[in-house]
């Protein structure tokens, strides 16, 4: 293996690209180059030997080594690892050439010329090896669960930030002390903000996930209702504070600086020396925004957000779970089951399992067409050459047809029912006035009647033709509703002529009369309210 081919490809693959670079940005495309490197190790081939070389380097204060005692050291820690002197030597190599090892200048005490040998070599992590490795250990440490949040050290802030101001308040300011309080303000903000960070990552991370059911779903729920309400809290009631004490410390700021700058501290050598956190206006600038909100959104209120969100989705879930068109569980049991047969399944199985689970038929037309077939679309015909099918939309956008929304209100027959009633009640009374006037004429021939009349004498004497009792001799017809009694009577060669406003009737060969109905010395006057017949006793 070349140890420096892929990063020398990798800095003329950056510098190729795009318009020809200027000189400022040449270096800077290098240096960015030079600083990724350092994280080579972790992936390149042998991957596990560099971890554990440069976990052995780093595991104390500026613990330099030789090849030699490296291989003694890794014997001890991991007996497993089969590796030569050699191969620790060239691995060595290859990490100085990354960068993350500098061959240390220590002079080795020895009493024959093969130690000599044996330990002229000695490296030690550098700067920027050393924190690579600390952030690669941490990934490798850290555990697929939720990340605690440092929720404690929001009140600690406030009482800090309250130090700080009764430092500056104090006739004589303690450099130290305050510059104590101003590291620890800044340290307590990045792990609370690493801390959130990282919790709000995992949620957003779980809630995504479909297959949450069963005992998995109601432990995310709790912890996220008791957790995350928690923690809001906490952020109501320390965050105005924090913003209110940073907003007194800026008007100071230029006190709190110049007390920190009059420390003894670290002078710059070959670049700028890496001052700790709150030594510079952009530092607290940039603390006082993340309270107050002057770049944009706060801090506290973007924690607000996204326990509204994870909130939200959580709703949407169980929603989702108790869907009436779903099963209203997890499939997780499922898909592990098919993935099961899956993996014992042979080809031929697995296609049919395949075609089973997912439905991967070939196209047939089958329902959902016109409901009047042309005859052009047949069994063989492509989908592009037939006509269109409209699908409906809750099958296009939900995949059933099943019906959605509130079932419509059963409406009231009451307004109807009484409306039908006056419509028949006032049919009847035109029928017995119509009736009455039949019978108040008796002998028709000749009459003078309105059209309404003329229409029931007509009915009846439809009736009696239809079932032809009119030809055998007289013969009646009765309407007990309107009380009304019609009898013809067949004479040849006479007629009936009824005279009306629109135009004369005239019956031939039949001698028409109109009486009341009488029904054994009884006559009906006629329905009453209920639409009860009413029978009246006669005398002869």
């Amino acid at each position: 293996m070349a140890p420096n081919s892929d990063a020398g490809d990798t800095q003329a693959r950056v510098v190729e690209a795009g318009d020809p670079p200027s000189e400022t940005s040449s270096s800077a495309t290098a240096a960015t180059v030079e600083r990724l490197t350092l994280y080579r190790y972790v992936t390149a081939e042998n991957a596990a030997e560099y971890l554990q070389l440069m976990r052995l380097f780093t595991e104390t204060l500026l613990n330099d080594l030789s090849a030699a005692e490296a291989h003694e050291a890794l014997l001890r820690a991991v007996p497993e690892l089969a590796m030569s002197v050699d191969d620790i030597e060239n691995r060595c190599r290859q990490l100085v050439t990354w960068g993350n090892l500098v061959p240390s200048v220590r002079d080795a005490r020895v009493a024959t010329v093969s130690e000599w040998l044996r330990s002229r070599s000695r490296y030690q992590a550098s700067k920027l090896g050393g924190r690579v490795h600390r952030q690669v250990d941490d990934v490798l440490r850290a555990s697929d669960g939720a990340r605690e949040i440092a929720r404690e050290l929001l009140g600690g802030t406030v009482q800090t930030l309250e130090r700080i101001l009764a430092h500056l308040d104090a006739p004589r300011v303690e450099g130290d002390a305050l510059a104590a309080d101003v590291t620890t303000v800044f340290n307590n903000q990045r792990l609370f903000a690493e801390s959130a960070t990282d919790f709000y990552a995992f949620v957003q991370g779980r809630i995504s996930r479909y297959d949450l059911g069963g005992s998995e779903y109601a432990a995310f729920k709790t912890m996220l209702l008791t957790y995350v309400d928690l923690i809001s809290a906490d952020v109501a009631r320390h965050a105005p504070a924090v913003a209110a004490l940073l907003e007194k410390i800026e008007e100071r700021l230029d006190l709190v600086l110049a007390t920190l700058d009059s420390l003894p501290g670290l002078t710059d050598t070959d670049g700028p020396a890496e001052r700790s956190p709150g030594r510079t206006r952009a530092d607290w600038d940039e603390l006082t925004a993340w309270y107050t909100g002057r770049r944009g959104r706060s801090g506290p209120s973007q924690l607000r957000a996204a326990a509204d969100q994870a909130l939200g989705q959580l709703i949407a879930n169980a929603k989702r779970m108790l869907a009436a068109a779903g099963t209203g569980a997890s499939r997780r049991a499922d898909l592990l089951r098919l993935a099961v047969w899956f993996d014992e399944a042979d080809t031929a199985i697995a296609h049919r399992i395949f075609d089973a689970a997912f439905g991967a038929y070939p196209a047939r037309h089958l329902l959902g067409g016109p409901e009047e077939d042309s005859g052009r679309a047949g069994a063989t015909t492509s989908w592009w050459d037939s006509d269109p099918v409209d699908v409906p939309l809750s099958l296009r956008e939900r995949g059933d047809r099943t019906a959605r929304g509130r079932a419509s209100r059963v409406p009231d027959p009451g307004l109807d029912r009484e409306r039908l009633l006056a419509e028949a009640q006032a049919e009847a009374n035109r029928k017995r006035a119509a009736a009455a006037e039949l019978a108040a004429a008796g002998n028709l021939n000749g009459a003078h009647m309105s059209p309404a009349a003329r229409e029931l004498l007509l009915d009846r004497v439809a009736d009696l033709i239809a079932i032809d009792q009119v030809l055998s001799g007289p013969a009646t017809s009765t309407d007990t509703d309107a009380n009304l009694v019609i009898t013809a009577t067949p004479v040849a060669g006479t007629k009936t002529v009824v005279r009306c406003s629109d135009g004369d009737l005239t019956v031939h060969d039949l001698e028409l009369r109109a009486d009341p109905a009488a029904v054994a010395g009884t006559v009906i006057d006629g329905p009453d309210e209920v639409g009860n017949h009413v029978w009246r006793e006669t005398t002869a």
